[in-house]
């Protein structure tokens, strides 16, 4: 099996997933720093093994792990090895750990921050608005950025005087470009913030959803402070950078296919048709870390053998023939069915898809409803993509609001 190495710096994300696709469904791949381990590329496969038990979150079962192979300076560690949370652990203390979250995140209990995320919506719309004329905005900083994480803050009790640290933190969390000397001081730094939060909720509990965790901790749930402090990373890592790539993925999609902007502008095709197609087509997460094989497990015709580690690469199997037909790698917000699964599948399925899909479909027709001659202010071509080998990220979308 040939191996093909994930280049964070890579400029075509589209060829890539290509070559490992043609792979076959289970692809050898090296991961930066020279990491070995194996991508799910297809779409039925996928969906097999994110059921499949023999899959686990638990990184003692990696060989390499075993090994001593993997250093605490990887500039990936804290996606492979984050601590104890909902996101590493399987079974009765997945659920258990998974329960709150998921209970403060259905679509019903979603439903009810719309209020609120149209008023953040308005609000960066009118600083928009105040701009002067013509001049050139990074999209990407001045709107998509913003409200996911006010929105997700909110939700966690997490203060705004804390977002321009936590900025500066996730930017190192996710690069694979972040020097290996800086890697242990960032993890201790986040890890320290986070307690802060918690300890400060401790003493000044609120309605959010850190307050609820530390409560049902002290009612019997016998969650940690690590379980604690680790939840609350994970929700407010995960819960902006997919929203913000979704808002920026939409709004390159749409600019760059005017024929459809055309159509979902005009109400003939609804927004939720262009959220879902763009998640499909150009997926925010490009590739997910990181599970383990307890056995040896057939995949087509190759297996994956116990003790390695497996990657589900979202930008490959969203564009799978096989799932889509041939018109796969075509953007179309006609497309029915649409059944991808960028928020990932089974037990581990991300808890705030409800949210994600709920931003963007506040954000983004308000952003064309007062900017309806927005345009790119420069060519698609020339849009450059940020060292991140798990997300499908932008440095910047720079725009004219016309």
């Amino acid at each position: 099996m040939t191996r093909i190495a994930l280049d964070p710096l890579v400029a075509d994300l589209d060829t890539e997933s290509a070559a490992l696709r043609a792979a076959g469904p289970l692809a050898e791949v090296e991961l930066p720093g020279g990491v070995h381990c194996y991508a799910v590329t297809h779409h039925a496969e996928a969906r097999q093994l994110l059921t499949d038990s023999r899959v686990v979150k638990d990184i003692n079962v990696w060989n390499a792990w075993q090994r001593g192979e993997i250093p605490m300076d990887w500039p990936l560690i804290g996606l492979a090895n984050p601590g104890r949370s909902m996101l590493t652990v399987d079974g009765t203390e997945h659920r258990r750990l998974r329960s709150l979250v998921a209970q403060a995140l259905t679509v019903k209990r979603v439903e009810r921050l719309r209020s609120g995320i149209e008023a953040l919506t308005n609000a960066s719309l009118d600083r928009l608005a105040a701009l002067p004329k013509g001049e050139t905005v990074d999209l990407k900083a001045e709107f998509a950025y913003p409200l996911p994480m006010n929105v997700i803050s909110d939700l966690m009790g997490v203060d705004a005087a804390d977002h321009p640290r936590l900025k500066e933190l996730f930017e190192k969390f996710f690069s694979t470009q972040t020097p290996p000397e800086e890697v242990p001081q960032m993890m201790a730094d986040l890890g320290a913030l986070f307690t802060k939060i918690v300890h400060d909720k401790r003493a000044n509990p609120g309605d959010d959803l850190t307050s609820a965790l530390i409560a049902a901790s002290e009612e019997g749930d016998h969650l940690t402070d690590e379980e604690i402090v680790n939840t609350l990373q994970l929700i407010i890592a995960a819960g902006h950078e997919t929203t913000i790539s979704l808002v920026v993925n939409v709004v390159e999609a749409l600019q760059t296919h005017p024929e459809q902007r055309k159509r979902v502008l005009s109400g003939e095709v609804p927004w939720e048709n262009v959220i879902e197609e763009t998640l499909r087509w150009n997926t925010p997460t490009s590739h997910v870390l990181i599970r383990f094989a307890t056995e040896d497990i057939e995949v087509g015709d190759k297996v994956l053998p116990k003790g390695e580690a497996l990657i589900v690469s979202f930008g490959a199997l969203g564009r799978d023939e096989k799932q889509y037909g041939p018109t796969a790698g075509e953007f179309d917000i006609t497309r029915s069915p649409n059944r991808h699964i960028a928020f990932g599948h089974g037990p581990h399925v991300c808890p705030g898809a409800a949210l994600s899909r709920l931003e963007a479909g506040v954000a983004l027709p308000a952003l064309y409803e007062r900017f309806p001659d927005l345009d790119l202010a420069v060519p698609a071509s020339e849009l450059r993509n940020k060292p991140i080998v798990t997300q499908n990220d932008l440095y910047e979308l720079p725009v004219d609001l016309g």
